[in-house]
């Protein structure tokens, strides 16, 4: 390797600093090389320029910049949920608090998700580390080197107010390594920073709240697909064909997307496309009530009542007496 000078050392320091996540395009003069596409976490810079690695395979091989091609793995926004309460004490006629705290309802807490926030940040100042709480993450594996920082935040979503562990994530986590994440956070919510949280009050003009970022009962951590994504109804296909009502367009629905995607069997032929949804369907295993479900879902919305195939199948069972119309076709 050629001699690399000292200023030029220096810029690679600033560039690539412990714990910058790269993935290899490739290493070309080695004769054992790391595979392309591996990723791994930078753990220093030597005096002759090269990156000391830890990839994700175990092993150390070092990157030479100019020899190697490389880039950094830009960190992504992770966020857990979990169940936020707000209590409060009312005063009694004596202007003395009551020993029972009281709980928010979830129409009031959502109007303070910005001050939680303030109060969270301000509690957590202690924290003097652009890693946050992943500081105390004592665990040297891929959450370790992929979950670059980690602080706690309030928002306020679907009507409720939700404590907010939130993340940048260098590269993909493995689903060991999202249990490992949640059940990290989740100790930080419940016995370490949430356990200190809980016993400062939040002083909102004469309010004094406090903020539960774990409660005993009916508690979880989730991503926010598992929190927030459509609960799809049971006995929803994968898959199933249909034909557009208004030009008789054979049509493919694909379970939990919007919409629905050309068919590459169509003809110009309604009839002959609606012989071939059916027999599609047959050979999938897709009922009428199936199908029905699956259009209504990719018009309307997959948490609506016509997306569910009970729902269907008792509405068809109604439709002789109300005229047979479908569901699909009446909303």
């Amino acid at each position: 390797m050629p001699f690399m000078k000292p200023y030029m050392v220096k810029l690679l320091r600033e560039q690539f600093p412990p714990g910058t996540r790269i993935r290899l395009d490739s290493m070309m003069n080695d004769p054992q090389p790391i595979p392309k596409g591996m990723t791994g976490t930078v753990q220093g810079i030597d005096d002759a320029g090269q990156l000391l690695m830890e990839w994700d395979n175990g092993r150390g091989l070092s990157l030479v910049p100019g020899e190697d091609d490389f880039s950094v793995v830009k960190p992504q926004k992770l966020k857990l949920y979990m169940p936020l309460e707000l209590g409060y004490y009312e005063k009694n006629d004596w202007g003395d608090y009551e020993d029972e705290e009281l709980t928010l309802s979830d129409d009031d807490a959502v109007g303070y998700a910005d001050t939680i926030t303030g109060a969270l940040e301000r509690e957590s100042k202690f924290l003097n580390t652009p890693r946050g709480f992943m500081e105390y993450y004592n665990r040297s594996d891929g959450v370790d080197a992929k979950v670059r920082s980690l602080f706690f935040k309030a928002e306020a979503r679907d009507g409720k107010l939700w404590g907010v562990a939130e993340c940048m994530v260098s590269g993909e986590l493995t689903g060991a390594e999202l249990d490992n994440l949640k059940r990290f956070a989740a100790g930080q919510a419940s016995d370490g920073f949430g356990e200190s949280v809980e016993q400062h009050e939040i002083r909102v003009g004469s309010m004094e709240l406090y903020a539960h970022l774990w409660q005993a009962v009916d508690w979880d951590i989730q991503t926010e697909q598992e929190c927030f994504a459509p609960k799809l109804a049971k006995g929803l296909p994968e898959l199933c064909f249909s034909t557009l009502p208004s030009t008789g367009v054979l049509i493919c629905i694909k379970r939990g997307e919007s919409g629905y995607y050309p068919s590459d069997w169509n003809t110009p032929d309604r009839t002959q496309n609606r012989q071939i949804a059916d027999e599609q369907n047959q050979r999938l295993g897709v009922t009428p009530a199936q199908e029905e479900a699956m259009v209504c879902g990719s018009m309307h919305g997959w948490n609506v009542p016509g997306a569910d195939p009970a729902f269907v199948e008792e509405m068809q069972k109604k439709q002789e007496q109300t005229g047979g119309m479908t569901l699909a076709q009446s909303m």
